[in-house]
């Protein structure tokens, strides 16, 4: 039987079941209410008979597109795929697809992904862009669409976030140089409007205030992006100071892998010269040379447990917003040695 006139009434017929049935039984969401063996054999039909549900029509019936609006600033950082995934994962065993739309960390940009996915009515959105203060935010609370917010928080957790505990994660790196003897230990932080990147500014100067540790502003340079070009700049500027700091804590990965180049090109030794720490643990870091030592969590935890935030808001859970710390450890690696 051609493909294009395949109905769910064909597949019902072969499965020996009402159509009501046969349509329980292929959504996800509803295939637990009939029996196991009905199921089966429902599905062993709609397989035999090619049978495609038509997307269109269930969208119209249930009033939802099945789909999710995924916004990621930079699909180039490695940092990111994995937790897409632990998303795409989780969403797919209720029935859901994630678009994805990389915005390049470009404000006007990121609108225009965000209408185009508005436009194609998905059902919410998992945003892993949002600044402390964006106002695409504020428009999607204004259209009541729900939105999870991953390796982000709000300014005012008004929405439902996964991120790692930066704060835990920063302290057990500065706990770690301290250990090896360090004490003029510089920061390249990351853009401080967005809360990955203030939140672990912060947490430095806390964690070096703690260790009874000064940190002269010259020790501290604010990256525009977290790329490695801007580690690159912003470690040069650190190096330019001539302020003898023995290591460098970096806001993320890239800007470690950028302070590397700076190291290599002033003639420095890592971590003979200078120690250098990253945080997220991206793939394929530990293929550096030196291996970085870094702050590692699951990307992939990151991802599911932001799709199972907003398939609770999307089944009609209220309340206030839910923000979920994944737990951060250190990896130490070849980068960071004993003070010299």
């Amino acid at each position: 039987m051609p493909e294009s006139a395949v109905t769910l009434k064909d597949v019902a017929r072969r499965a020996g079941v009402h159509p009501a049935t046969a349509s329980r039984a292929l959504n996800v969401e509803t295939r637990l209410l009939v029996s196991e063996e009905t199921a089966s054999r429902v599905l062993a039909a709609a397989t035999e008979l090619g049978y495609r549900p038509n997307a269109v029509a269930r969208s119209l019936r249930t009033r939802r597109s099945h789909s999710i609006g995924v916004l990621i600033p930079d699909l180039n950082n490695p940092l990111f795929p994995p937790m897409v995934r632990g998303l795409a994962d989780r969403l797919e065993l209720h029935g859901y697809v994630a678009l994805i739309g990389n915005t390049d960390g470009d404000e006007g940009r990121e609108r225009r992904v965000y209408e185009q996915l508005r436009a194609r009515h998905v059902d919410g959105y998992a945003l892993a862009t949002a600044r402390l203060r964006d106002p695409l935010l504020a428009d999607a609370a204004r259209s009541g669409v729900p939105v999870v917010l991953m390796n982000r928080i709000a300014a005012d957790d008004s929405f439902p976030s996964v991120t790692v505990d930066n704060d835990a994660g920063v302290r057990l790196v500065v706990q770690h140089l301290v250990a090896l003897g360090h004490r003029d230990i510089a920061c390249i932080a990351g853009p401080q409007d967005v809360s990955t990147g203030l939140a672990r500014y912060r947490a430095f100067r806390s964690a070096m205030t703690g260790a009874g540790l000064d940190v002269p502003d010259s020790r501290v340079t604010f990256a525009r992006a977290f790329s490695i070009e801007e580690g690159y700049r912003c470690a040069r500027d650190v190096l330019a100071a001539n302020d003898r700091c023995t290591a460098v804590a970096a806001g993320n990965d890239m800007l470690a892998v950028g302070c590397y180049l700076a190291l290599d090109e002033a003639g420095l030794s890592c971590p003979a010269d200078v120690s250098v720490v990253g945080f997220n643990d991206m793939p394929f870091i530990d293929m550096l040379r030196p291996p970085l030592t870094t702050v590692a969590f699951s990307h992939y935890q990151v991802g599911a447990h932001a799709a199972d935030l907003l398939m609770e808001r999307l089944n009609g859970a209220s309340g206030p917003a839910k923000v979920i710390y994944v737990v951060p450890r250190l990896v130490s690696r070849g980068s960071t040695g004993p003070r010299s």
